[in-house]
């Protein structure tokens, strides 16, 4: 008897230590959930809010009166330099490793190929949403750039193994469906100052942009899980940096190339409001897009580049009603059912990603429970 109640005793104990473990288990991984859904939400609010105000001052450049295409493309890169302080915050020897960090790291010729890639690939990625938005009203232009995140689905679906769903394939033809309607406004809703011409050259280099956009996101994505390997923060703020400095030196070859350099003092002495204005849209700007790029790429090193690209598009109906207040812009029926697919588009995605997550905290529990089980098998 004595034998059997030390046996009941001790199995006890060893449940209720399963059980203990088990909630501080749980209670450790909730913190690290929510500190996980903090950043997120930190990123997201850096790409909202980064998009909506650089774009909103590019299209301000041009209405007061900027013409160089060349320096409105290269304040979306110069700004490179605020992310060096954080590059110094996350030195390896202030960064706990983790296990999966333990690898190879690659070449230096390796890194350099990399980042002169997608340094010279945003370069042209930049000129060509310069044009779109200097040829098309911004809210146009906004809404024809949710066109970006089915590009990035098709080329995440083969250099990411992104799974196509029915519904991630009715967001892509929502969002195709609704950059494609913008092309049929009539001439009376475009802008007066735009010819019918500048107009499709705008559409067709915002569409080219965006497709090229998505494939950078993939390639990045690509870039961090099979070339970088490495779960550091300093890896990301090194992307930016690296990315964006190369891409600077190469829209500074084309300004100086096609003289544009030049016209800048005279630009700057006319510009509507004023020299004052003309210097603080410019850095305002470079700013913000650092902010954007740093959600950005914040995005797809914790998430996917996928996701990235849907909260980017989250932003579609902000710039347009941003636009009709501050630019008066016509927001006709063509405008707004376009904006109402882009809207629904994404929600059909972020529903996709809902049912992903509730997957696999349903098979987490399920495989928890069997390690329990297991425990306790083992344990008597």
């Amino acid at each position: 008897m004595k034998e059997a109640q030390e046996e009941a005793t001790t199995n006890n104990d060893q449940a209720t230590s399963l059980e203990t473990q088990d909630v501080v288990s749980r209670g450790s991984s909730k913190v690290v959930e929510y500190k996980w859904w903090i950043k997120i939400a930190l990123f997201t609010i850096f790409v909202l809010s980064g998009q909506s105000v650089a774009t909103m001052l590019g299209r301000l450049y041009f209405n007061k009166g900027g013409n160089s295409k060349w320096m409105a493309t290269l304040v979306q890169t110069l700004g490179f330099p605020l992310m060096l302080p954080l590059i110094f915050m996350y030195l390896p020897s202030k960064t706990t490793p983790k296990p999966q960090e333990f690898t190879t790291k690659p070449s230096w010729i390796t890194l350099f190929m990399l980042y002169m890639f997608l340094g010279i690939f945003l370069a042209a990625d930049c000129m060509l949403y310069t044009l779109g938005l200097n040829f098309m009203p911004v809210s146009t232009y906004s809404l024809i750039c949710a066109s970006q995140l089915a590009f990035n689905a098709f080329f995440s679906y083969f250099l990411n193994g992104q799974k196509f769903t029915p519904y991630i394939a009715n967001s892509l033809v929502l969002l195709s469906f609704s950059s494609t309607l913008l092309v049929f406004q009539s001439d009376s809703e475009q802008s007066v100052k735009t010819s019918k011409t500048k107009y499709i050259v705008g559409f067709v280099c915002t569409v080219a942009a965006s497709a090229g956009y998505g494939l950078m996101l993939s390639v990045t994505q690509l870039a961090f899980k099979k070339v970088l390997k490495s779960q550091s923060y300093k890896v990301v703020f090194d992307m930016i940096v690296y990315q964006n400095m190369i891409a600077s030196c190469w829209i500074l070859v084309g300004l100086f190339a096609s003289g544009e350099w030049k016209d800048i003092k005279g630009e700057m002495a006319g510009y509507e409001s004023g020299s004052v204005s003309y210097i603080m849209n410019l850095v305002w700007t470079s700013i913000s897009w650092q902010v954007f790029s740093i959600g950005c790429i914040g995005l797809i090193f914790e998430v996917s580049s996928l996701f990235s690209n849907v909260i980017s598009t989250l932003g579609i109906p902000i710039v347009p009603v941003l636009a009709v207040v501050f630019f008066h812009e016509k927001m006709n029926g063509v405008k707004v059912i376009a904006m109402l697919l882009a809207i629904w588009g994404f929600t059909s995605y972020i529903y996709q990603h809902y049912l992903d997550d509730k997957e696999e905290k349903t098979k987490a529990k399920v495989v928890n429970r069997e390690v329990n089980l297991i425990e306790i098998r083992i344990s008597q």
